[in-house]
């Protein structure tokens, strides 16, 4: 198991899936996720030529790996690795990334996504949207490309690709039977640029100023520098006396804990390629309040709690489905969660289970 850029999201699937097939013998290397351009570059010189390099070596049956994974490097570096069966898991593409305004505009990660695709034998994808968004994508890209672009490239990648979800824990299914009787939402994601934090900071000050009663917390992973829109949500949150819990929450229980207490759960995400953290809430109890784009189609159907627009109509079509949740909750309505059961572990192993072990034991294309 090869983990080149091991985020929390990728670290609770490699450790989901290693739990649900024991008997196998799996060795898992793992290389930390910061310095992002360097990583996703650099990491078949930090394997092929670090000390991982004799355990890279030895006869495997299967590599699962991350797309993060520079896997064309690695087996030209490692080069017994090139005739092993090798599953490659992709959590998200580069072709569907916003571009905050400090990165550097290049085609190469876009490239090894490619590259990475062409060598893997299964392809898994999180979502549908994942993987069209990569399909579409490099499609567009080999079109610019001058000259010497070999066709039937994204046929290829297409004709081994999956969807496959990272499953959820059985643990994160414990619905309460009771929640406050003030409105509650809650905001799980990453204090980052492409999770739309200008979009929440806009939506909270149009829905506070309809003087309903409500809390929000904000939680999720955080990091040295964060958009300064979480400095002027706190402070609008103070003021109108809807502060909840503020921060990351280091245990899981607390976490999955407010996640229950929550009535909705709100995404104002610029990409989220399958949403794990809203469905975690929506496990929890939770209703979707999320962009009517992106993975959220696939799991949610349509119509509920949707809404859509550019930054300045998504905040006011936020706005309007809270105000349209917090009166239900107000007016003692039941509010519709949708059924994610179908996407737990215990759902999902048998068909990581049958494809890996297909994978394996072919030795070459899944198919």
């Amino acid at each position: 198991m090869l983990s080149a850029y091991d985020a929390d999201s990728h670290k609770r699937w490699r450790r989901g899936l290693v739990a649900a097939i024991p008997e196998w013998q799996w060795t898992v290397l793992t290389l930390p996720p910061r310095y992002f351009s360097w990583r996703v570059r650099g990491n078949s010189l930090s394997w092929g030529r670090g000390e991982a390099r004799a355990l890279l070596q030895q006869p495997w049956d299967l590599i699962v790996t991350t797309s993060m994974t520079d896997l064309a490097s690695l087996r030209g570096l490692v080069p017994s690795l090139a005739s092993v069966p090798t599953a490659v898991y992709f959590h998200e593409n580069q072709f569907d990334y916003p571009r905050s305004k400090d990165a550097v505009a290049s085609v190469e990660p876009q490239l090894l996504n490619i590259y990475t695709a062409l060598c893997g034998d299964l392809l898994l994808f999180n979502s549908e949207y994942n993987r069209r968004t990569l399909l579409d994508g490099a499609e567009t890209l080999l079109l610019r490309l001058p000259d010497q672009v070999p066709k039937g490239i994204c046929e290829e990648i297409a004709g081994k690709s999956r969807v496959l979800p990272v499953p959820l824990e059985v643990a994160a299914y414990q619905i309460p039977q009771t929640k406050p009787s003030r409105p509650t939402f809650v905001w799980n994601h990453r204090w980052e640029y492409d999770k739309g934090p200008d979009i929440l900071l806009a939506a909270v000050q149009l829905f506070g100023g309809l003087q309903i009663p409500f809390t929000l917390h904000v939680v999720g992973q955080q990091f040295r520098r964060q958009p300064v829109e979480f400095t002027h949500l706190h402070q609008l949150l103070k003021d109108l006396g809807a502060q909840g819990v503020w921060g990351y929450r280091e245990s899981l229980s607390d976490y999955r804990n407010i996640l229950r207490q929550s009535h909705a759960v709100i995404s104002t995400a610029r990409h989220d390629f399958q949403g794990l953290a809203v469905l975690e809430a929506v496990a929890a109890g939770c209703v979707p309040l999320v962009p009517d784009n992106l993975a959220y189609p696939e799991w949610f159907g349509s119509g509920g709690w949707r809404y859509s627009g550019d930054v300045a109509l998504s905040a006011a079509n936020l706005a309007n489905v809270m105000e349209r949740c917090a009166l239900a909750v107000q007016r003692g309505v039941a509010l519709r969660v949708p059924d994610v059961s179908g996407l737990s572990w215990n759902a999902l192993q048998g068909e990581y289970r049958q494809l890996l072990e297909q994978c394996a034991g072919a030795g070459a294309r899944v198919d």
